[in-house]
C-alpha cells in the first residue's frame, strides 16, 4: 500500500503542484485548505504523513501541529513544517511544536519528495519501497514478492504488509489493536482476534522455507518479528 500523505495548503496553485508531484511519485494524496478539514479529513483516515503549511486561514499552522501532537491518535504521526518563515527562531518554533521536519518556500518538488523520502524511512519505515532482509527473509516491497531461503513464499496481501510492517519493526512486540491500527488502519473496525488468524496465515506461509518462527508470540502482550528464535 502506498503511503497516504495530507496536504495542509491554502494555496490552491501550491496544492494542485504539490499534489500532482506526489501523486507521480507513487503516494496517495489528500488534501485540505485549512486546520477544519484537515481534522474532518484525519478523523475519517489517519494519514502516513501530513505536510503542514504555517499560515492557514483559519489558524496558525504550528498551533495545529501542537494539537496533532497533544492527541494519542495522532502524536507519532511523521510531521514537515511548509513555511515562507526562514528565521532561525521560527525553525526552532516549529520544530518545537512537534514538526519532524521545516522546508522553506520556495522549494522545489525534487527536495520536498527527498525530505518526505527520509522521514519515512526514519518514522514510518513500512511505507518505504526499499527491500528488507532479516532471518533468511527479503521483502520487496515494490514487487510484493518475499523469498525465504533461496524460495519464493506466495501470500495474501494482509499477510505481507503484516510481514512488512513486522520486519520493519523487529524485536518490537505490538498488541493486537495496535497491529490493526498499523496494518488495517484505524479506521477499520475488525475483531482483534482477526489478526490471530492472519498470524497463523503468515507462518503457514513462511514455512515451507523453515522461517514460521520468526513470527513470535509475546504471551499476553502480542506479536513481534525476531530472528532469536525462542519456541
Amino acid at each position: 500500500m502506498p503511503a497516504t500523505i495530507l496536504l495542509i495548503e491554502d494555496e490552491p496553485a501550491i496544492r494542485e503542484l504539490l499534489s500532482v508531484n506526489l501523486q507521480h511519485a507513487g503516494y496517495s494524496v489528500r488534501t485540505a485548505p485549512d486546520a477544519h478539514q484537515a481534522l474532518e479529513q484525519i478523523q475519517r483516515v489517519l494519514p502516513d504523513l501530513i505536510l503542514l503549511d504555517w499560515m492557514l486561514p483559519d489558524q496558525p499552522g504550528i498551533r495545529l501541529a501542537r494539537q496533532l501532537r497533544s492527541d494519542t491518535r495522532t502524536r507519532d504521526i511523521p510531521l514537515i513544517m511548509l513555511t515562507a518563515r526562514s528565521a532561525e527562531q521560527d525553525k526552532v518554533d516549529g520544530l518545537e511544536a512537534g514538526a519532524d521536519d521545516y522546508i522553506t518556500k520556495p522549494f522545489s518538488p525534487r527536495e520536498l519528495l527527498a525530505r518526505i523520502k527520509s522521514l519515512l524511512r526514519r518514522r514510518a519505515p513500512q511505507h518505504t519501497p526499499d527491500p528488507i532482509e532479516a532471518g533468511g527473509l527479503r521483502l520487496e516491497p515494490d514487487s510484493r514478492r518475499v523469498s525465504g531461503n533461496g524460495q519464493i513464499l506466495p501470500m495474501g496481501p494482509t499477510e505481507f504488509r503484516l510481514l512488512h510492517f513486522l520486519m520493519t519493526h523487529a524485536e518490537r512486540v505490538y498488541s493486537r489493536g495496535q497491529l490493526l491500527d498499523q496494518v488495517w488502519g484505524d479506521h477499520v473496525f475488525v475483531e482483534e482476534r482477526t489478526v490471530d488468524v492472519h498470524i497463523r496465515r503468515l507462518r503457514k506461509a513462511l514455512s515451507p522455507a523453515g522461517l514460521d518462527g520468526v513470527i513470535q508470540t509475546a504471551r499476553g502482550a502480542g506479536y513481534c518479528f525476531s530472528t532469536t528464535h525462542s519456541q
